[in-house]
């Protein structure tokens, strides 16, 4: 009798499961959007994640509107996506200048007559020891991570309310939920955009309106050219390039674009990009002495501070050593023309036959 019974709660618990299987999958497909004609604005939509997100929303037929804050970046950009048929317009704008936002939304709204979708791209990375950042590397990281999308989505969200539709799209970082050493500025923004994401959505749902927060973990972009380094900036230069390069850390641009691009046409709540950062994010929310224990390990293994005399900024272009570039990071370098992301009057590109390539 005891074995019936056990038998019975087992199909009762199965039944149960596929039902709410089933509900989940129907709601979930229910949520789904076409990209067709809808209007998406990309805010860092000029290179990197960005410019990759915007390549493969013009297959989709999405209306792009792209926003960032070099006018040559973004040419450079819009050309791209116009030979390939995109329908695509463009705005220097520094999102976090409240006015220059509210300017450029208002833009935008007189030219398409709505904004179906807001995804916000656009990031800066400083990586070094803490006792070499200072203040003004922090109000950078806020402004760009937290205050820019804060802008973007109160400007944005009443068009929507009043329709009763969009998507909201925060690309913050794994960094943005596990603190991660010599990360610090980047960490305090992407920490304040996470929870930022996570509340409007709540706040916005019952709107129509579905926020999703994604959290990638290192990508290959070709960004780290156009990270900035200080401390013993050629050292950290190198460990940031070769962990971002190594193929078993990281996510081609590519790949984590149409993961994005997924959440988004679904609604999801949240999605975290690559195993790695699976991985530290189950670690830390279930053993974060460990995971402590572990961050301490890792930032004595990292370079050391500097002495403050030349406290500047040093972008990764400027910051090449013995170590980077080299074959070591040659998987993310070959991203760097793909995604705009090549400097200017730099050492560590060359120009051959019309491309962009290290040197290696």
């Amino acid at each position: 009798m005891k074995s019936a019974d056990r038998r019975n709660s087992l199909a009762l618990a199965m039944l149960g499961a596929g039902a709410a299987f089933f509900l989940w999958s129907m709601r979930r497909r229910a949520r789904r959007i076409d990209f067709m004609g809808k209007t998406v604005v990309i805010a860092g939509g000029s290179r990197g994640l960005g410019l990759e997100i915007a390549r493969q929303l013009v297959k989709e037929g999405a209306r792009l509107v792209l926003l960032a804050r070099r006018p040559d970046e973004l040419e450079r950009a819009r050309a791209e996506l116009a030979r390939a048929g995109g329908d695509v317009i463009t705005f220097p704008c520094d999102i976090g200048v409240r006015q220059q936002v509210e300017e450029a939304v208002a833009a935008v709204i007189e030219l398409r007559r709505s904004i179906d979708v807001l995804i916000n791209v656009a990031g800066v990375i400083q990586v070094a020891p803490f006792e070499n950042l200072e203040l003004k590397d922090f109000q950078e990281s806020m402004d760009v991570h937290a205050w820019g999308p804060y802008h973007m989505i109160r400007a944005v969200a009443p068009h929507m309310q009043r329709r009763r539709s969009g998507r909201i799209v925060n690309v913050s970082s794994i960094g943005g939920l596990v603190a991660v050493p010599h990360l610090l500025a980047y960490t305090m923004g992407k920490f304040a955009l996470t929870g930022l994401s996570d509340g409007f959505r709540a706040e916005l749902a019952k709107d129509g309106i579905y926020v999703t927060t994604v959290a990638p973990g290192l990508m290959r972009t070709g960004s780290h050219i156009n990270a900035n380094f200080k401390g013993q900036h050629q050292k950290e230069f190198a460990w940031f390039a070769i962990s971002g390069a190594n193929p078993a850390l990281s996510t081609a641009a590519p790949a984590a674009a149409h993961k994005i691009i997924e959440a988004c046409r679904y609604g999801q709540a949240r999605l975290i990009i690559n195993w790695p950062a699976r991985l530290l994010h189950a670690a830390n929310a279930l053993f974060p002495e460990m995971t402590s224990v572990a961050a301490g390990v890792a930032a004595r293994m990292l370079p050391g501070p500097a002495a403050p005399a030349d406290n500047r900024q040093h972008p990764g272009w400027d910051s090449r050593s013995r170590l980077a570039p080299s074959f070591l990071t040659r998987s993310s370098d070959r991203a760097i023309e793909q995604n705009n992301e090549q400097p200017h009057d730099s050492a560590y590109v060359e120009r051959v036959d019309g491309r962009y390539r290290s040197r290696v």
